[in-house]
């Protein structure tokens, strides 16, 4: 037997930090099912200090412990021995610095630890390694969160978003923070039109992780849509992406423009588009959706993905990471696989 513990990071976001624990402890059994080393985990306190406690049948190895190194609210990893901790080194699949998840400040954004685990549980559901170049598509990305998550994992990634103004500001702290740190790149953006009709606006960024990478091209890309979520099985190909994940709308801000009507109802927007969504991802591919139970009942959102031909994951760790995000909003996530 082996026991380790996991110091909680500390979020700026107070209600988050009392959840995080709890989110921890579902998502390493994710971790645990991924690495077929059931971890059974808990929250503890120890010293006054919150972290989350688990045990494994064995000592884990070098790979075992690299992919534990990305759980989202990993700070610091510790192997238990009586009552002292022993420091485990962590490796995570950190490609910039974090400042490119942190820096961007401004109301609705969802929390970037959350969005790690949103991410990190639709990737093991479909039994990807998160070490390998994905290719993710946010078809709600907002100011991309999501998308900087998947550059920091050396992923691809798509995003859709129908506001101008978010199109208009990621825009400009990508390629400002692009140059800020010299990474190799470039970036164009240009309308986006089919049948001589105009859709919208896109940006293309292709980059290196350093320099070398660069030169032997060996790069990443990013596209950006600022386009109807609702198009997006019309410029993207059927089965191109890996990974779909969304934090989906609490309000209109993330509605869908047909018919220039609005759709005010999460629940109207999301079964419009998850068929539309499920088109471009490929077989095997995993579908994860993150959403306010307040607005959406979890039974109608299942639904929704069931209607579209996705295996619905549940029970165990998929149940235990509904929380609480403030007086109006309790959050959940659920994920479906293509088969």
């Amino acid at each position: 037997m082996a026991d380790y513990a996991i110091l909680v990071y500390p979020s700026a976001n107070r209600v988050y930090t009392d959840s995080a624990p709890e989110l921890l402890a579902a998502e390493l059994a994710v971790f645990g099912d991924a690495l077929g080393v059931p971890l059974t985990a808990e929250p503890a306190r120890l010293g006054g200090v919150d972290y989350v406690r688990f045990g494994t049948d064995r000592p884990l190895g070098e790979r075992e412990l690299a992919l534990l190194s990305n759980t989202s609210a990993l700070y610091a990893l510790f192997e238990v021995t009586g009552e002292l901790l022993r420091p485990v080194p962590i490796t995570p699949l950190a490609r910039f610095d974090d400042d490119l998840l942190t820096i961007q400040k401004y109301s609705g954004k969802t929390n970037e630890l959350f969005t790690r685990l949103l991410v990190n549980v639709t990737a093991l559901a479909a039994g990807a390694t998160l070490d390998r170049p994905l290719r993710l598509l946010d078809p709600l990305c907002g100011r991309g969160t999501t998308l900087n998550q998947a550059m920091m994992y050396g992923w691809h990634g798509v995003g859709f978003d129908v506001d101008g103004r978010d199109f208009d500001a990621y825009e400009a702290f990508l390629k400002t923070w692009l140059r800020t740190k010299r990474v190799k790149h470039t970036a164009t953006t240009g309308a986006v039109r089919r049948n001589k009709v105009r859709l919208g606006r896109r940006m293309d960024v292709e980059y290196g992780h350093d320099k070398e990478s660069y030169k032997a091209g060996d790069t990443r890309t990013l596209s950006v849509f600022n386009c109807d979520t609702l198009t997006a099985d019309e410029l993207l190909r059927p089965a191109s992406v890996d990974l779909v994940v969304t934090d989906a709308p609490y309000g209109v801000q993330h509605g869908s423009h047909r018919q220039t009507t609005l759709q005010r109802s999460p629940a109207e927007l999301l079964a419009a588009a998850v068929p539309v969504w499920t088109r471009v991802l490929r077989s095997g591919g995993a579908l994860g959706i993150s959403w306010n139970t307040r607005v959406t009942p979890r039974a109608d959102l299942v639904s929704i993905l069931d209607k579209a031909g996705l295996a619905v994951r549940e029970g165990g760790p998929y149940d235990r990471f509904e929380h609480r995000v403030d007086q109006s909003i309790v959050r959940d996530l659920v994920v479906g696989v293509k088969p």
